[in-house]
This record gives C-alpha cells, sequence and structure tokens, in this order.
C-alpha cells in the first residue's frame, strides 16, 4: 500500500454495487462496515442513486441491518437541489414518484431548467421532446449524474447517462453535471467532517465515477468486484488501476483499510 494510506481519516463507501443490490446485501457487508467504525475513521456514504429520496434509501438500508445515520448519507439528489436553489431556476425533474421528496418546496412551474436522474418512467418521446424543446428556448440542462448502467437484482440496467447524452446531442447544449464523478461532489462530502481529500479513501464498484472520479479530486481510491464491476474495468482508467487496489468486495476493502493503518482485526 501506498505510503499516504497511513494518514487517511475518512472513507467515503458508495452504496449500490457496493455493500447492497436493491434489497440484498454484499456478503459481510454489514459486519464489515462495523469492523470499519470500531476503527474511529469518519465515515460517509456517497451515492448516485436517484429512484429515491434519502430519507427512503435511509429507511431501506436500515431495515436491511446496516447502522447508518442520516447524517452520514450525502446523495446526488441532494446536492443536486442545493445548485438548483443556488441557480434560481424552476425545474422540469426527470425523477420518479419516490425521489420527488429531495425536491420538495422547489417551484417547477414554467420550467427553466431540466433536471436528469434515473426516472425509467420518465425517458419516453414525449417527455425527453419536452425537455429538448426547453433546452431549444435556452433552458440549462442539469445531470444529477451521467452513470451509463448500474446493477439491477435481475442483472445490468441502463442509467441515466444515455438519455442526458441523448439531450445533449440533439440540442447542441453540454450538461451540468452534479454528482460522481464531479470533484465538487467529493469535496462537498468531505468538508463537513474537516477532512482533505488526501486523507481519504473511495469505495465503490464504478471504476470510473466512483474510482476515477475520487483519484481525480485527489482522494485514494478502492474499486470492488461487485455490482456494475465487469472484468477488465480496471483498465479503463489512463493510467490503469494498480491491481492491488481492485478487491473482491466490501468486507476486503475494509481489510486493507485496515491493515494499512495498522488496526487489522481478522
Amino acid at each position: 500500500m501506498a505510503a499516504g494510506w497511513k494518514a487517511i481519516r475518512a472513507v467515503l463507501i458508495d452504496l449500490s454495487g457496493t455493500v447492497h443490490i436493491e434489497n440484498d446485501i454484499i456478503p459481510g457487508s454489514i459486519a464489515a462496515l462495523e469492523r470499519l467504525r470500531k476503527s474511529g475513521l469518519a465515515l460517509r456514504f456517497v451515492t448516485n442513486t436517484t429512484k429515491e429520496s434519502r430519507s427512503l434509501l435511509l429507511s431501506r438500508l436500515t431495515t436491511l441491518g446496516f447502522n447508518i445515520k442520516p447524517e452520514e448519507v450525502f446523495t446526488s439528489l441532494i446536492a443536486a437541489r442545493t445548485l438548483v436553489e443556488t441557480l434560481k431556476v424552476r425545474p422540469l425533474l426527470f425523477l420518479e414518484d419516490e425521489a420527488l421528496e429531495d425536491f420538495s418546496g422547489i417551484d417547477s412551474t414554467n420550467p427553466n431548467a431540466v433536471v436528469v436522474g434515473l426516472a425509467p418512467s420518465m425517458f419516453q418521446y414525449k417527455h425527453l421532446n419536452e425537455a429538448f424543446r426547453l433546452l431549444q428556448d435556452g433552458a440549462q440542462l442539469i445531470a444529477i449524474h451521467k452513470s451509463k448502467y448500474y446493477r439491477r437484482a435481475d442483472g445490468l440496467a441502463l442509467g441515466p447517462g444515455p438519455f442526458v447524452e441523448c439531450l445533449e446531442y440533439a440540442s447542441g447544449q453540454k450538461s451540468r453535471v452534479v454528482g460522481k464523478p464531479a470533484p465538487d461532489f467529493f469535496y462537498t462530502a468531505l468538508s463537513d467532517i474537516g477532512v482533505k481529500p488526501e486523507e481519504a479513501v473511495m469505495v465503490g464498484d464504478d471504476v470510473q465515477l466512483d474510482v476515477g472520479g475520487a483519484l481525480a479530486a485527489g482522494l485514494h481510491g478502492l474499486l470492488v468486484r461487485t455490482g456494475k464491476y465487469r472484468e477488465g474495468d480496471e483498465n479503463k482508467l489512463e493510467p490503469a488501476l494498480d491491481p492491488s487496489y481492485v478487491v473482491a468486495d466490501f468486507p476486503a476493502a475494509v481489510d486493507l483499510i485496515l491493515k494499512s493503518l495498522g488496526s487489522h482485526t481478522a
């Protein structure tokens, strides 16, 4: 392990595909999380999940048995709402009903912005064409994230990225990306615990959004071979990810982190 790992003070943890897949727990993840807590490291769960609000996500994870505090969860939905408020725009929301809670109180009448999350029920010609026309008239395009695909219980599924790209291509407008891999997403997650990027490690199943984004922002990164991971993903970064930073699963990532700190327990 790199010498800098001894200075690690915080761990950022992806959720879907890393510790769970829908309502299935990645084996050993609950116990591994508790071991990580006992180490004294600060924890933040950073997720691009946009299919449900933060409160629904937290409730589901708690029901599954995870010990996660509300203030530890930082989602791209929350970051997107903050951006909408900062820009003072009225968004056309590509979100499922379960996610709308995180935009409660936001004025969406006469939209002058398009906000795209993972919304399968909205990815239809009628809605996409409405968004296209708004963008043609000067509306801003905000991508909560641009994940190409994600892992569901029944296999891989398209993420919002292809639909954002569709709107970019048709309108000639580039989107403003809020979630991972945007550097500000990582910085905001670390800011309230007073940790510098080089003092944090990101654990996730997406080599580009999780690990590549973290490395570009100055964090360390660990890639797990669960969730959306496909054989050879580590070679998609430039330069390719060191094989020592690719592990079987979240419990193995925790083992590596604790070992690097000299506080590993079997």
